[in-house]
């Protein structure tokens, strides 16, 4: 199934769409692809926002740019491996059976499939600006990226 259709299913059911990521047997470069997709889209999320910050603060936009693109493509990939190793590790003391494999693919696929909320998330704090609708639209990505990992993490752990 195409990674949009995965999407779209995932707003439905976040287990069923993990049990199925599983199912295609254990993939790092997989695992690794979708955490550095949901990485790279979500820098982009940001450039409304820090094109609106350049304006009106009289940043260099490019410095901004810089400085995210650091943190978001090459320090955020590497905090989400220790948080998806922190994730298995609750699981293993609450007695999950699941794997780091699958605590990764849970942690990662969760920040892949709500990207279109970061997308419009950054679209809304671009253009309108920091207010209640950004706050809105932050608060609908964060439940939804919860979700997901909360769902995809309970399904990996009570897989076999």
């Amino acid at each position: 199934m195409a990674i949009s259709s995965n999407i779209i299913a995932t707003y439905r059911g976040p287990g069923r769409v993990m049990r199925k990521l599983l199912a295609l047997g254990v993939r790092e470069d997989r695992a690794l692809a979708y955490l550095m997709g949901a990485c790279l889209v979500m820098f982009v999320a940001q450039w409304p926002k820090l094109a609106r910050q350049a304006h009106i603060s009289g940043e260099e936009l490019d410095a901004l740019l810089g400085a995210n693109l650091m943190g978001f493509v090459f320090v955020a990939p590497l905090v989400f491996y220790i948080v998806a190793g922190i994730a298995r590790g609750i699981g293993r003391l609450l007695g999950g059976s699941g794997t780091g494999y699958g605590a990764r693919m849970a942690l990662f696929w969760a920040l892949l499939a709500a990207c279109p909320l970061q997308l419009l998330y950054g679209l809304t704090s671009g253009f309108i600006g920091p207010g209640v609708e950004a706050t809105g639209v932050y608060f609908l990505w964060s439940a939804c990226f919860m979700w997901f990992w909360i769902g995809g993490s309970l399904a990996q752990e009570r897989a076999t």
